[in-house]
């Protein structure tokens, strides 16, 4: 799985995104990180999925799909891997 499936919406000082950013890595899933704080367009993204709040971290899968605050086991069941 080379090609990112995942986009991950964070902040810098998100210790649950620090967390799950490290999980992926550590299990070689690909993503692509966007700091909500830095891109406004992402943040109304996640706040439209979310129902108004910015609540992070948020990951949107290829399929159009989306989970907030994921466990690493969550997005390796979505994925179909173990």
């Amino acid at each position: 799985m080379s090609t990112p499936q995942i986009t991950m919406y964070s902040t810098t000082w998100c210790g649950p995104c620090k967390r799950l950013k490290s999980d992926l890595e550590k299990s070689g899933i690909p993503f692509i990180q966007i700091d909500v704080e830095n891109d406004d367009e992402a943040a109304a993204l996640i706040e439209r999925i979310n129902n108004g709040n910015r609540t992070v971290p948020t990951l949107v899968f290829a399929d159009g799909t989306s989970m907030t605050n994921p466990s690493i086991n969550k997005v390796k069941e979505h994925l179909g891997i173990s």
